[in-house]
Protein backbone atom coordinates (compact mmCIF):
# COMPACT_ATOMS: atom_id res chain seq x y z
CA UNK A 1 0.00 0.00 0.00
CA UNK A 2 3.11 1.96 0.19
CA UNK A 3 3.99 1.87 -3.20
CA UNK A 4 0.49 3.01 -4.55
CA UNK A 5 0.75 6.42 -2.34
CA UNK A 6 3.86 7.62 -3.79
CA UNK A 7 2.26 6.42 -7.67
CA UNK A 8 -0.53 8.41 -6.80
CA UNK A 9 1.00 11.69 -5.66
CA UNK A 10 3.14 10.68 -9.01
CA UNK A 11 0.57 11.16 -10.91
CA UNK A 12 -1.00 13.80 -9.26
CA UNK A 13 2.12 15.90 -10.48
CA UNK A 14 2.14 14.97 -13.88
CA UNK A 15 -1.50 15.84 -14.42
CA UNK A 16 -0.99 18.98 -12.99
CA UNK A 17 2.09 19.79 -15.36
CA UNK A 18 0.71 18.51 -18.27
CA UNK A 19 -2.60 19.76 -18.15
CA UNK A 20 -2.73 23.21 -19.81
CA UNK A 21 -0.72 21.88 -22.39
CA UNK A 22 -2.60 18.96 -23.01
CA UNK A 23 -5.50 21.09 -23.68
CA UNK A 24 -4.06 23.51 -25.65
CA UNK A 25 -2.78 20.28 -27.87
CA UNK A 26 -6.38 19.04 -27.96
CA UNK A 27 -7.89 22.42 -28.71
CA UNK A 28 -5.76 22.75 -32.10
CA UNK A 29 -6.36 19.59 -32.74
CA UNK A 30 -9.93 19.86 -32.76
CA UNK A 31 -10.76 23.24 -33.00
CA UNK A 32 -13.35 23.77 -29.62
CA UNK A 33 -11.67 24.05 -26.04
CA UNK A 34 -14.64 22.02 -24.39
CA UNK A 35 -14.14 19.22 -26.55
CA UNK A 36 -10.31 19.60 -25.38
CA UNK A 37 -11.67 19.06 -22.22
CA UNK A 38 -13.37 16.37 -22.64
CA UNK A 39 -10.71 14.68 -25.01
CA UNK A 40 -8.11 15.12 -21.97
CA UNK A 41 -10.13 14.14 -19.54
CA UNK A 42 -10.59 10.67 -21.49
CA UNK A 43 -6.56 10.57 -22.34
CA UNK A 44 -6.17 10.63 -18.57
CA UNK A 45 -8.72 8.19 -17.72
CA UNK A 46 -7.31 5.95 -19.84
CA UNK A 47 -3.39 6.24 -18.66
CA UNK A 48 -3.93 6.12 -14.79
CA UNK A 49 -4.34 2.31 -14.78
CA UNK A 50 -1.07 1.59 -16.96
CA UNK A 51 0.60 4.06 -15.01
CA UNK A 52 -0.45 3.00 -11.68
CA UNK A 53 0.83 -0.53 -12.57
CA UNK A 54 3.84 0.57 -13.65
CA UNK A 55 3.72 -0.14 -17.18
CA UNK A 56 4.34 2.82 -18.41
CA UNK A 57 8.65 3.87 -19.57
CA UNK A 58 7.75 7.44 -21.38
CA UNK A 59 4.19 9.06 -19.58
CA UNK A 60 3.69 11.85 -21.55
CA UNK A 61 4.49 10.64 -24.73
CA UNK A 62 1.77 7.85 -23.59
CA UNK A 63 -0.52 10.71 -22.60
CA UNK A 64 -0.01 12.68 -25.89
CA UNK A 65 -0.56 9.55 -28.12
CA UNK A 66 -3.65 8.57 -26.38
CA UNK A 67 -4.98 12.00 -26.42
CA UNK A 68 -4.31 12.50 -30.41
CA UNK A 69 -5.91 9.07 -31.02
CA UNK A 70 -9.11 9.73 -28.82
CA UNK A 71 -8.89 13.31 -30.59
CA UNK A 72 -8.70 11.96 -34.48
CA UNK A 73 -11.36 9.20 -33.58
CA UNK A 74 -13.83 12.52 -32.42
CA UNK A 75 -12.90 14.14 -35.87
CA UNK A 76 -14.02 11.23 -37.81
CA UNK A 77 -17.38 10.70 -35.67
CA UNK A 78 -18.02 14.38 -36.17
CA UNK A 79 -17.52 14.26 -39.95
CA UNK A 80 -19.03 11.22 -39.73
CA UNK A 81 -21.99 12.82 -38.26
CA UNK A 82 -22.04 15.83 -40.21
CA UNK A 83 -21.84 13.77 -43.59
CA UNK A 84 -25.23 11.96 -42.84
CA UNK A 85 -26.78 15.28 -41.70
CA UNK A 86 -25.98 17.07 -44.91
CA UNK A 87 -27.06 13.90 -46.86
CA UNK A 88 -29.92 13.73 -44.29
CA UNK A 89 -31.28 17.48 -44.99
CA UNK A 90 -30.46 16.49 -48.58
CA UNK A 91 -32.73 14.34 -48.94
CA UNK A 92 -35.53 15.93 -46.72
CA UNK A 93 -35.25 18.85 -48.94
CA UNK A 94 -35.74 16.55 -52.21
CA UNK A 95 -38.64 14.79 -50.63
CA UNK A 96 -40.46 17.38 -49.55
CA UNK A 97 -44.14 17.20 -50.00
CA UNK A 98 -44.65 20.46 -50.40
CA UNK A 99 -48.16 21.11 -52.67
CA UNK A 100 -47.37 21.02 -56.61
CA UNK A 101 -48.70 23.00 -58.56
CA UNK A 102 -52.18 21.04 -59.07
CA UNK A 103 -52.50 20.73 -55.25
CA UNK A 104 -52.18 24.65 -55.55
CA UNK A 105 -54.71 25.50 -58.25
CA UNK A 106 -57.26 23.20 -56.86
CA UNK A 107 -56.85 25.14 -52.96
CA UNK A 108 -57.34 27.99 -54.79
CA UNK A 109 -59.92 27.57 -56.42
CA UNK A 110 -61.73 25.81 -53.47
CA UNK A 111 -60.65 28.41 -51.61
CA UNK A 112 -62.27 31.13 -53.65
CA UNK A 113 -65.44 29.02 -53.86
CA UNK A 114 -65.85 29.39 -50.33
CA UNK A 115 -65.30 33.26 -50.13
CA UNK A 116 -68.34 33.09 -52.50
CA UNK A 117 -70.37 30.47 -50.58
CA UNK A 118 -69.43 33.05 -47.55
CA UNK A 119 -70.71 36.04 -49.17
CA UNK A 120 -74.12 34.66 -50.48
CA UNK A 121 -74.65 33.71 -46.89
CA UNK A 122 -77.34 36.21 -45.18
CA UNK A 123 -75.78 38.48 -43.04
CA UNK A 124 -76.78 37.48 -39.79
CA UNK A 125 -75.79 33.61 -40.28
CA UNK A 126 -72.46 34.97 -42.11
CA UNK A 127 -71.90 36.86 -38.75
CA UNK A 128 -72.44 34.07 -36.49
CA UNK A 129 -70.61 31.41 -38.65
CA UNK A 130 -67.28 33.84 -38.83
CA UNK A 131 -67.59 34.69 -35.05
CA UNK A 132 -68.08 31.59 -34.21
CA UNK A 133 -65.41 29.39 -36.62
CA UNK A 134 -62.69 32.62 -36.70
CA UNK A 135 -62.79 34.06 -34.11
CA UNK A 136 -63.22 31.20 -31.63
CA UNK A 137 -66.41 32.56 -29.59
CA UNK A 138 -69.58 31.46 -27.41
CA UNK A 139 -72.76 30.96 -28.21
CA UNK A 140 -73.22 33.18 -25.16
CA UNK A 141 -70.51 35.57 -26.19
CA UNK A 142 -71.36 35.72 -30.00
CA UNK A 143 -75.02 36.46 -28.65
CA UNK A 144 -73.83 39.24 -26.25
CA UNK A 145 -71.99 40.51 -29.24
CA UNK A 146 -75.25 41.01 -31.31
CA UNK A 147 -77.58 41.59 -28.85
CA UNK A 148 -79.83 38.32 -30.04
CA UNK A 149 -80.96 35.38 -28.09
CA UNK A 150 -78.88 32.34 -27.69
CA UNK A 151 -80.96 30.70 -29.30
CA UNK A 152 -81.07 32.54 -32.49
CA UNK A 153 -77.55 32.40 -32.60
CA UNK A 154 -77.83 28.52 -32.30
CA UNK A 155 -80.14 28.57 -35.14
CA UNK A 156 -78.19 31.07 -37.59
CA UNK A 157 -75.01 28.86 -37.32
CA UNK A 158 -76.82 25.54 -37.96
CA UNK A 159 -78.79 27.10 -41.05
CA UNK A 160 -74.99 29.08 -42.51
CA UNK A 161 -73.56 25.57 -41.97
CA UNK A 162 -76.54 23.67 -43.84
CA UNK A 163 -76.24 26.71 -46.48
CA UNK A 164 -72.63 26.35 -46.90
CA UNK A 165 -72.84 22.68 -47.23
CA UNK A 166 -75.14 23.19 -49.86
CA UNK A 167 -73.22 25.73 -51.69
CA UNK A 168 -69.96 24.16 -51.60
CA UNK A 169 -70.98 20.43 -52.96
CA UNK A 170 -74.64 19.85 -52.73
CA UNK A 171 -75.11 17.96 -49.77
CA UNK A 172 -78.75 17.60 -48.84
CA UNK A 173 -80.03 20.16 -46.39
CA UNK A 174 -80.60 19.21 -42.57
CA UNK A 175 -83.70 17.34 -42.69
CA UNK A 176 -83.59 15.87 -45.77
CA UNK A 177 -83.30 12.08 -46.12
CA UNK A 178 -80.27 10.10 -46.12
CA UNK A 179 -79.95 8.80 -49.40
CA UNK A 180 -79.51 5.17 -50.53
CA UNK A 181 -81.05 4.42 -46.73
CA UNK A 182 -84.08 2.09 -46.91
CA UNK A 183 -87.28 3.61 -46.33
CA UNK A 184 -87.76 2.24 -43.11
CA UNK A 185 -84.37 3.01 -41.51
CA UNK A 186 -84.13 6.78 -43.51
CA UNK A 187 -82.45 9.00 -41.17
CA UNK A 188 -81.99 12.79 -41.03
CA UNK A 189 -78.64 14.89 -41.72
CA UNK A 190 -78.39 16.97 -38.80
CA UNK A 191 -76.03 19.99 -38.87
CA UNK A 192 -73.84 19.91 -36.12
CA UNK A 193 -71.87 23.25 -34.76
Amino acid sequence: MNESRPKAKDFAGFYRATLAPLRRYLARLVGCRTEAQDLAHDAYARIFPAMREGQVKAPQAFLYTTARRLAINRLRHRDRAQTQSVATETLDTAMATGPGVAQTVMARQEFAQLERALAQLPPGCRAVLLLRKVELLSHKEIARRLGVTQSTVEKQQVRAVRLLREALDGAPSAGAPVEGAPPSDRRKIEAKP
